[in-house]
């Protein structure tokens, strides 16, 4: 992995659109493997059907690298991600901060993709049953 492989997985996700999610296969390989805390994959028409679902579930899905950090084949993408969830007070914009642990293959390519975030504080919190119960256990074990 170079800084040039590097900067174009970073402009692909800050630029990433339903149309760009078709281009996955210029920045992963076929064969990619894909976690975060709902998903886990293999396989690039795995991965553009979990990028291609977030454009239907969400308005505006915005990805904002603040922080790169590589070393050999792999890299720690630092974001925050901005959306707004249709089905759920569409016009409360929300915010997830996490990071991207990523390895490239000898093409350059993305083989290895595992998002790390806080699911339970930055997203489930937000919704109004179980954000409460996720609340009230957080101030428990305070």
């Amino acid at each position: 992995m170079n800084e040039a492989e590097l900067n174009r997985l970073v402009n692909f996700f800050q630029t990433l659109s339903p149309a760009r999610v078709v281009d996955m296969n210029r920045v992963y390989t076929e064969d990619a493997y894909f976690r975060d805390p709902f998903n886990e994959v293999t396989g690039i028409e795995s991965i553009k059907h979990i990028f291609s679902e977030m454009f239907v579930r969400l308005h505006d899905p915005r990805f904002v690298i603040t922080e790169k950090i590589a070393q050999e084949n792999s890299a720690i993408l630092i974001w925050d991600f901005d959306f707004r969830i249709k089905s759920l007070k569409p016009n409360l914009a929300r915010r997830i901060h996490g990071l991207s642990h990523v390895r490239f293959a000898a093409d350059g390519r993305v083989n290895y993709h595992r998002d790390y975030w806080d699911a339970a504080g930055e997203l489930y919190e937000q919704f109004p049953l179980i954000g409460s119960v996720m609340r009230w256990l957080k101030k428990r074990n305070a």
